[in-house]
């Protein structure tokens, strides 16, 4: 295992930030409130990669765990990964993994490589974020469907639409 020098953690603890000031972005819907977070779940990703973006995300999720309130609706706690959001959180780590992955297998990208790893890594992020909603609530898959992902495809598509602009313009500043 590598260490990480003192650019890779600030930019780390930027894209935490990020997340965070995301999460304040707020339209609250019931019960899954509309923010800003995933764009920049989506840009650490695919800017600083598997490793790094995720651990920006980890860093999300643990401060809003120690009881600082950057989850959406200014919440904290460990509850919150255990309500009915919490999927969502988790699939902020796994997504941003997971679009690292793919933007790292390949050496030249454009922007249409970004915003495929985008819609992938959204999927996922659906997937899990979902299926958490159903299990908790008891409403099922089809209703976790209709409150938690339908309405917020269009604004998800703009931030993934966005978030491989920003990424194919940053990286080149970033490296």
């Amino acid at each position: 295992m590598s260490k990480i020098n003192i650019r890779e953690m600030i930019l780390i603890s930027l894209f935490a930030a990020l997340t965070a000031v995301g999460a304040f972005i707020s339209i609250p819907l019931y019960p899954v409130p509309l923010t800003l977070q995933t764009l920049f779940t989506l840009l650490a990703a695919m800017t600083l990669g598997s490793v790094m973006g995720t651990s920006s995300q980890i860093i999300y999720v643990l401060l809003g765990i120690v009881g600082l309130p950057v989850f959406a609706g200014f919440k904290a706690g460990i509850g919150i990964l255990f309500g009915p959001t919490g999927g969502f959180l988790f699939g902020f780590i796994i997504s941003a993994y997971i679009i690292g992955k793919i933007i790292e297998l390949k050496k030249e990208k454009n922007i249409f490589y970004y915003f495929l790893a985008g819609i992938i890594g959204t999927i996922i992020l659906y997937i899990i974020g979902i299926t958490q909603l159903s299990l908790i609530t008891g409403i099922g898959i089809k209703k976790a469907i209709t409150v938690g992902m339908l309405p917020f495809l269009p604004g998800d598509i703009l931030k993934i639409i966005a978030a491989s602009f920003i990424a194919s313009k940053l990286k080149l500043v970033i490296k």
